[in-house]
């Protein structure tokens, strides 16, 4: 009787340490997801508030932090219930981590392509503003005025800058940290030294407009001699992708063995880091420094 009193006893107290501990694990992966979701917020929504004000796009970014957590739900739970392996859940969760960054990434080189295109014709509107007369920072408002984004909407900032006291000179290496284009850093240090060594600004303006036109030629020409290599490697990049899509719907059985095995892990691991290595290689033959 006393045994069986002990051991009822010793299995409650089991029970109710297992009890407790789980209401303590519960309750710390509750706090550090909860703490992990606000921290994850907050330097969602920071990145992206500077990405945008950078890029003068001024909106709510809460809408785009729903997008993105529900795009983290929904991607990684259609990915699973189409493999059934955790580990493919997982590494689609985490290279989905990484695109809101690599979004910013391109919306910002887009952004300098585009600005990179404007400056020799807002350099020859600058210097014909000059030639007929108009200081330069009347100049300066007048290609402002007349260009459109985003070149007047970094040139706005200039010209706002030096109403509020700012050098040209100062204003020009500001702009050159905000846009850090070889082009265009040519282009502001020609104009600061020909202001302090006293040259011909205009002639120095014109020869700078000839000089980036030139520039873009040469470099619309290479463009064109090396599409049909960077179409290629994309080509080649994706097709073991989609191949392996349609496998899996084609061939199931054999497919599945690629994803559950650990030789086929292993298998799978290798092709990834070939194909991303191949992709890199054939990005750096066909990326020609013009």
């Amino acid at each position: 009787m006393i045994a069986e009193l002990i051991s009822g006893g010793l299995l409650s107290a089991i029970v109710l340490l297992i009890f407790v501990s789980v209401t303590a694990l519960i309750a710390t992966s509750a706090n550090w997801l909860g703490e992990f979701s606000r921290v994850y917020k907050q330097r969602f929504t920071k990145n992206a508030d500077r990405q945008l004000a950078d890029m003068f796009v001024f909106t709510d970014v809460s809408y785009l932090f729903l997008i993105n957590i529900i795009a983290l739900l929904l991607i990684p739970t259609l990915v699973h219930y189409l493999f059934q392996l955790w580990v493919i859940t997982w590494s689609v969760l985490g290279v989905l981590l990484f695109i809101p960054g690599l979004i910013w990434a391109s919306l910002r080189k887009k952004r300098f392509r585009k600005f990179e295109a404007q400056l020799p014709d807002a350099f020859i509107m600058l210097s014909s503003s000059l030639q007929s007369g108009a200081s330069l920072n009347m100049a300066l408002e007048t290609v402002t005025k007349q260009s459109p984004a985003p070149l007047s909407q970094e040139f706005g900032l200039l010209v706002k800058r030096m109403r509020l006291g700012v050098s040209l000179e100062d204003g020009l290496i500001e702009l050159e940290q905000r846009i850090p284009l070889q082009s265009f850093i040519m282009a502001s240090s020609a104009i600061r030294i020909s202001r302090e060594v006293g040259g011909n600004l205009v002639e120095t303006i014109n020869t700078m407009a000839k000089t980036l036109r030139r520039k873009k030629m040469m470099e619309g020409k290479i463009d064109s001699l090396t599409a049909q290599g960077r179409a290629q490697g994309t080509f080649m990049a994706m097709l073991p992708i989609v191949l392996a899509i349609l496998l899996s719907f084609i061939e199931p059985e054999a497919m599945t063995k690629l994803y559950t095995t650990k030789e086929g892990l292993v298998v799978l691991a290798i092709m990834v880091i070939m194909q991303v290595l191949g992709f890199i290689f054939i990005r750096k033959v066909t990326s020609i420094d013009s």
